[in-house]
């Protein structure tokens, strides 16, 4: 596919960091949002010169009920959905909005992506584009569930160096990326991992997830990692779309409370907070949302 000029005219850029404890340290998203007029091929060059675990490109929706379309790409490839993407870039097109304080009043954003409408809970008004906004999105249902079979588990136990012992449960979590769940012992198990990413296929995506029963951060309850390497992104540092696979399946199974804090990204020297809650129709993933760079980008 023909990739197009690189350099087109100029277009609005937000660089959002999300789920992060303070600015810096969660998971970063480029948002452009002026792409309406962008092949496919200058969306995927963008994406993979930022570098980052995941760009969009905000478009007009196509769909009366959606206030905006989604594209999201990392750099090896286009997702049909992915969690901090949907929340930076609900804060992205937010705070760009003329008198974006107000806008809060028109309730729930509704976000339209491959997977279809994602809704996207302002949970506080953010006095700016620079100040942090709480933003939730509701969890979308899994598009396939169940346990892995015998030789995919093995394979991935193998990647990860996990003993038998080590793996509680594994689940297929998927919800537009394919994730597989596995559930720990604890979440010492979950950091002291260190996988040999050689040994994962090109569509895998992996996270990992176990409790903190004695010693961990302030408020947390769960440690997660995720591993994506044939998208580019050999470990992820913050990952929405996993954790809101998770809760679907901890929750249906009963084995997560309704309203719980996992840490990511520790191992990367970040420290991401995502917040679950089960309101008992929805379950809702969220966190900060601030956006780090305001500007324009020549596209």
């Amino acid at each position: 596919m023909a990739v197009g000029p690189p350099f087109g005219g100029v277009r609005r850029l937000k660089q959002v960091d999300v789920f992060g404890d303070d600015a810096g340290f969660g998971n970063p998203v480029a948002v452009v949002l002026d792409a309406h007029d962008l092949s496919d091929g200058q969306l995927a060059a963008f994406a993979r010169w930022t570098n980052l675990s995941e760009t969009t490109f905000v478009l007009p929706p196509t769909d009366p009920a959606a206030h905006y379309r989604l594209r999201i790409f990392t750099p090896g490839g286009e997702l049909p959905f992915a969690g901090h993407p949907t929340l930076g870039s609900a804060h992205a097109w937010l705070t760009a909005r003329p008198g974006h304080r107000a806008a809060t009043a028109i309730g729930p954003l509704v976000q339209e992506c491959g997977i279809g409408l994602v809704t996207v809970r302002i949970d506080d008004d953010p006095a700016g584009p620079h100040t942090p906004g709480r933003y939730a999105f509701a969890a979308p249902p899994l598009t396939r569930s169940g346990a892995p079979d015998g030789p995919t588990l093995e394979r991935v136990r193998t990647a990860f160096d996990l003993q038998a012992a080590d793996v509680v449960a594994a689940q297929w979590v998927s919800n537009g990326p394919p994730w597989l769940g596995l559930l720990l012992r604890d979440a010492q198990s979950v950091l002291a991992a260190d996988p040999d990413l050689s040994v994962l296929g090109p569509d895998d995506f992996v996270g990992l997830i176990g409790p903190w029963h004695t010693g961990g951060p302030a408020g947390v309850d769960y440690e997660v990692r995720a591993f994506v390497p044939g998208m580019g992104v050999p470990e992820d540092p913050v990952t929405g779309s996993l954790n809101a696979g998770l809760a679907v399946w901890l929750r249906s199974a009963g084995i997560a409370p309704a309203s719980y804090l996992a840490a990511q990204g520790t191992v990367l020297g970040r420290t991401g907070r995502v917040a679950v809650t089960d309101d008992g129709t929805e379950i809702w993933v969220g966190g900060r949302c601030v956006t780090v760079i305001d500007g324009s980008v020549m596209l």
